[in-house]
């Protein structure tokens, strides 16, 4: 019987810490389901691009390396209860979830799905906080940890003006507080 697994993330941006994880997993599944979390938050410091731009990311990443995924953006509805069946009701069938923030991996547990773990790779180097932090300061050294297409888009999108101005502080006073994600979500 085929195996479908999920793999969900912010992807704010893709990095290759993603890419070697999702490398592993179709390695293990027959087929792979992506979700890009948090898909209705933009133009915040923590989350300073569109779902649109990153399942554009991840396309464009993913197909250079001649992987196969569906990706699909969920939006957050901020009701545990419920969060498995909101995210079923945009993916297709799958068996095997792959996480390790421990909030979703007891969410989908509790639902009945087998949750795997998976190895960080470069933790330390590859964090989208980081990252952003590194877009954010003009330090090119950003592009050595994202795929070659993800560095591409960023600057097709002019992303980097976008996150510096967004994160000016006029721009953060009284409005990031109200546009982040909850607490528990992480890259």
């Amino acid at each position: 019987m085929p195996t479908r697994g999920m793999f969900l993330g912010r992807f704010q941006p893709p990095h290759l810490g993603h890419l070697s994880v999702i490398e592993e997993i179709v390695a293990d599944v027959d087929r792979l389901v992506i979700v890009v979390g948090s898909s209705q938050y933009s133009h915040t410091k923590e989350n300073p691009f569109t779902a649109g731009e990153r399942v554009w990311m991840l396309d464009e990443s993913l197909v250079e390396r001649d992987i196969h995924a569906t990706i699909i953006p969920v939006p957050d509805i901020h009701r545990n209860s419920l969060w498995v069946s909101h995210v079923e009701t945009f993916c297709p069938p799958f068996d095997v979830c792959y996480m390790n923030n421990p909030l979703p991996k007891r969410l989908f547990h509790e639902a009945g799905y087998e949750v795997r773990e998976f190895d960080l790779v470069d933790r330390e180097r590859y964090e989208a906080t980081q990252i952003r932090q590194l877009m954010h300061q003009d330090r090119q050294t950003w592009k050595d940890l994202v795929p070659d297409p993800v560095a591409r888009i960023v600057g097709e999108v002019d992303g980097i003006r976008r996150l510096k101005e967004i994160t000016s502080s006029d721009a953060a006073n009284g409005t990031e507080e109200a546009m982040t994600e909850p607490p528990y979500k992480k890259d």
